[in-house]
């Protein structure tokens, strides 16, 4: 896997996690939330 399609992925869970969560968390909040999305 190239930095390209580990970006990609990165970028999509990010998605992700905000369309989830929504706007107005603190920062933290979505940090944990990308990490684990990331994990699994």
């Amino acid at each position: 896997m190239d930095e390209n399609q580990i970006a990609e992925q990165v970028v999509e869970a990010a998605f992700r996690v905000h369309r989830e969560l929504g706007p107005g968390l603190l920062e933290n909040a979505y940090a944990h939330c990308l990490a684990f999305e990331i994990a699994v």
